[in-house]
């Protein structure tokens, strides 16, 4: 091929010395740079002018046609490229000339690389910069060597992505979740990477943890650096770890879709795996052995990823988060979920809301994979507490706490202190978390008749904690219970039930009574008193009724409650003035068997004058309310 004339050649050698740093090119210069590197190898020391201009700094045209250049140049050699390690294993060792090019070609490369992921990850870069730079390291994953998928580009942008600001990663990872990860092969080794990377975090924490005092002391406050680059580190992988779509349910009819062909090529697969997976090629087709595979590889990098990074030291919001969607999003697809019975006990045993949201995942555990945990129904006892009725996921909390009281194998003492426990929040509860309490106290009596005696159990009725008992002597259980000071206390007109004790089994809960549920028939909001006067012939007729379903009360509030309010239908409107002008506040006939004396004695002391003031009062009011009386009409 022909040289470039003298003057092309002069006019490039310039540029050269005074482009460096990519300075005073115009986009013709480096179509012409590009053209050159990629029509001949003469032309190779285009490259450093071209890798000059990528910067996120650069104008956006000059760095979209540098990038587009180098691109077409790399592509093509990527199966040649010799590996970062060969060239190590090289250094300082007497080398022929190709080998000394491809080392270089490799090196520009990784530069190449490494400019990429740096303008994919600045919040400097146009969006549009961004998107074509994500593409071209995609390209590079996809034709590693071998034609393999390229894991260690990979995980050098995701190592990226994570140790950068959340903000300034939403955009990247909303492309990485649109564009990459509906296929299987990227989520596999997202899932790879994620788990390497939240053991690195871990490795960090233990490190600055394990600091002397006298090395403290040298640095700058190094405890709270590394605790904030560890909390960024640690969102944008639970960011990321959110973006990825599930592994859906596989079969033979349905087909992966795969970034690079050469997923699941034999070198990946370590001995014991491939040991257990060809032990069922005998009953199994070719399609159905791969999609076995497929699926254990896939929630084996899954459960590991998830694991490490639920050892790190979460956030609260962020702990809160994961505990909200654990029994949703992570437990189903995990390869072995009774792996999660130590982080789970461990935020069920912490109390408060955290308490409440790892109800949901250790139910899971227990009911669907075999989880024993002795003291369960203790720690959901000590979660009933008056902060639980305002809580942003009571909802799903009163749904499992009544799931968990249906067995009929509970014992009568769990589920007397459980209806009582109920009861006597019933009177410090919003009138929404009442009408919880009011259909949970009803499921529990119907479903365990023997603690129906709680509902009118009399004092007579009081023997040793249990109901009443037939065929005895009066005056043994008189003195029976003369002697028991729980007894004594019941007589004396004190609820003998402990609400301060953790343990169900010593709150006396059996010899006490749902007094609390009586006094909600007098209670001020009408939804609630209606409640529970429908509720008090229900109980009476076991075999008309059917239990609640606390799904219908465990999401109210007062918004809900007043809007049912208004929405009624009223027959009879209140009148806005009395038929008889009131001489008093309170009429006796409201209250029997009172005397108001001291408004008696007042009206003997005062009287003629007090008779006159009263009947200026009584004009005064009759002419006020005959003039609202016109004024409405």
């Amino acid at each position: 091929m022909a040289s470039p004339p003298e003057k092309m050649q002069k006019k490039q050698h310039t540029k050269k010395k005074d482009n460096k740093r990519g300075e005073n090119l115009t986009v013709e210069d480096l179509k012409i740079l590009g053209l050159q590197l990629l029509s001949s190898r003469a032309h190779v020391n285009n490259l450093p002018i071209l890798l000059s201009v990528l910067s996120p700094r650069s104008p956006a045209d000059l760095l979209l046609e540098s990038l587009i250049s180098l691109q077409s140049f790399f592509l093509p050699l990527l199966p040649e490229l010799p590996s970062t390690s060969f060239i190590s294993k090289q250094t300082g060792s007497e080398e022929d000339l190709d080998a000394i090019y491809s080392s270089w070609l490799r090196v520009s490369f990784d530069t190449l690389v490494n400019t990429l992921i740096e303008i994919a990850v600045s919040y400097t870069s146009v969006e549009a910069i961004k998107d074509v730079a994500l593409d071209a390291i995609m390209d590079f994953v996809k034709q590693g060597k071998d034609g393999r998928f390229n894991s260690a580009i990979y995980h050098k942008l995701l190592k990226s992505i994570v140790s950068t600001q959340c903000n300034f990663c939403e955009p990247l990872l909303n492309l990485l979740s649109t564009k990459y990860f509906k296929y299987i092969d990227i989520r596999y080794f997202t899932y790879t990477s994620l788990y390497k990377i939240s053991k690195d975090c871990n490795s960090t924490t233990t490190t600055t943890t394990g600091l002397t005092d006298d090395k403290k002391n040298n640095l700058q406050n190094p405890r709270e650096e590394t605790e904030s680059r560890l909390e960024i580190s640690i969102r944008t992988i639970y960011n990321v770890l959110s973006c990825i779509p599930p592994l859906e349910k596989l079969d033979e009819q349905q087909s992966h879709d795969t970034w690079n062909q050469l997923f699941l090529s034999p070198k990946d697969e370590d001995k014991k795996f491939s040991n257990a997976v060809d032990a069922e090629a005998n009953l199994l087709g070719s399609k159905m052995l791969s999609t076995i595979r497929i699926i254990k590889k896939f929630k084996l990098r899954f459960t590991k990823a998830w694991l490490s990074f639920l050892g790190l030291p979460l956030p609260l919001d962020i702990y809160k988060e994961v505990l909200a969607t654990l029994h949703l999003n992570v437990i189903p697809y995990m390869s072995n979920p009774a792996m999660l019975c130590d982080f789970l006990t461990r935020s069920y045993d912490i109390g408060g809301v955290i308490s409440v949201m790892g109800l949901s995942g250790l139910f899971v555990l227990m009911t669907q994979h075999g989880l024993e945990y002795p003291k369960f129904y203790e720690k959901l006892y000590a979660l009933l507490k008056p902060d639980v009725f305002m809580a942003k996921h009571r909802a799903g909390f009163f749904q499992l706490l009544d799931t968990c009281l249906k067995s009929s194998h509970l014992p009568a003492y769990l589920a007397a202190a459980f209806a009582k426990k109920l009861s006597r929040l019933a009177l410090s509860a919003p009138p929404s978390g009442e009408l919880i309490i009011i259909a949970l106290t009803h499921n529990l009596l119907r479903r365990h008749p023997s603690i129906n005696f709680l509902v009118h159990q009399e004092i007579d009725d009081h023997v040793n904690g249990d109901a009443s008992v037939e065929g005895a002597d009066s005056r043994e259980i008189l003195r029976k219970s003369d002697a028991d000071p729980v007894a004594r206390s019941v007589k004396n007109g004190v609820d003998p039930f402990d609400n301060e004790e953790p343990n169900p089994l010593k709150s006396n809960a059996m010899r006490s009574s749902l007094w609390e549920i009586g006094t909600l028939l007098h209670h001020y909001c009408p939804a609630v008193s209606r409640f529970v006067a429908s509720l008090e012939s229900d109980l009476t007729v076991r075999a008309k009724t059917s239990e609640m379903s606390i799904s219908d009360f465990s999401s109210g509030s007062y918004a809900t409650i007043f809007r049912d309010e208004v929405r009624r239908r009223i027959k009879q409107c209140p009148v806005a003035f009395y038929r008889e002008t009131p001489t008093s506040l309170f009429i006796e006939s409201d209250f029997p068997g009172w005397l108001f004396r001291d408004q008696q004695e007042h009206g003997a002391e005062n009287g003629d004058e007090d008779e006159r003031l009263g009947k200026r009062t009584v004009e005064s009011e009759e002419r006020d309310v005959k003039r609202l009386r016109v004024e409405a009409y």
